[in-house]
């Protein structure tokens, strides 16, 4: 991926590991554009950046996408990079009778549906850049899911399954596919507990070494930190050591 000289479009760029991203692709002089719903975050995030723009959109609604789409590519005629970071994390109790589908419902059309269709809708101008592109992020989770947020974790582990199908089919285009595949990391996503969090990886950390795999690993297909090392690679050693690291691992996050 290309580091600077860049017009860049981050989704979910209010708050955690989105604003973090747009921080630093700011500092290293590039235009970015945060995305998201709620226009307070936006608001506190561009006037903490100089030069930062703004554009409020909620992923979960398909006429929003399309418009905002049909706005962005009109106000940032050189837009060449898209981050589909927006995502939501609830956890879910499968036991519940009656079970109530609507988070998991949520998650899908906010996680999946929402990457999938904000990326068809600029993928027409991006193809039309000399150069860009397409940043997914998926999860850790998407390689061992923590049970308790079923849903989420399926999500992601189809952003890296449609992410691999979209790469593949953009080969012979000048639009590259990253996946970023962050470990726990002390953002909001699930509540402010989780910010402060001991067995999450503080959020500058990750992004600065996020950004150093980026500056360092130009070609790079995904984006791993060390930290999300044991549960990418977990599969590696066999059926049978992957469920027992599953196996502990969620009853570890399960007894905390």
């Amino acid at each position: 991926m290309k580091m600077t000289d860049n017009t860049i479009l981050i989704t979910g760029g209010g708050s955690g590991i989105g604003r973090g991203l747009a921080e630093a692709f700011h500092k290293l002089g590039n235009q970015v554009i945060i995305s998201g719903r709620g226009q307070k975050a936006l608001d506190e995030t561009c006037a903490a950046n100089s030069g930062m723009k703004s554009l409020t959109l909620d992923v979960s609604d398909p006429k929003n996408i399309q418009s905002f789409a049909d706005k962005v590519t009109k106000d940032y005629l050189s837009l060449n990079v898209l981050i589909n970071m927006a995502g939501m994390m609830k956890p879910e109790s499968l036991l519940e009778a009656p079970f109530d589908l609507s988070t998991a419902e949520k998650t899908i059309t906010t996680n999946l549906l929402g990457p999938i269709r904000l990326t068809a809708a600029l993928l027409p101008s991006l193809r039309k850049q000399p150069r860009a592109t397409i940043m997914n992020v998926s999860s850790g989770l998407a390689f061992v899911p923590l049970a308790m947020t079923p849903t989420y974790c399926a999500t992601k582990a189809a952003i890296h399954s449609y992410t691999q199908s979209l790469r593949y089919q953009l080969k012979s285009t000048k639009v590259e596919v990253v996946e970023l595949i962050p470990p726990y990391v002390q953002t909001t996503l699930m509540g402010d507990q989780m910010a402060e969090d001991p067995r999450a990886m503080p959020l500058k950390e990750f992004i600065d070494e996020v950004m150093s795999i980026l500056q360092s690993q130009p070609d790079a297909k995904e984006v791993c930190v060390k930290k999300v090392y044991p549960l990418r690679f977990a599969a590696e050693g066999g059926q049978e050591k992957y469920e027992q690291f599953f196996q502990t691992f969620n009853d570890q996050m399960h007894a905390d």
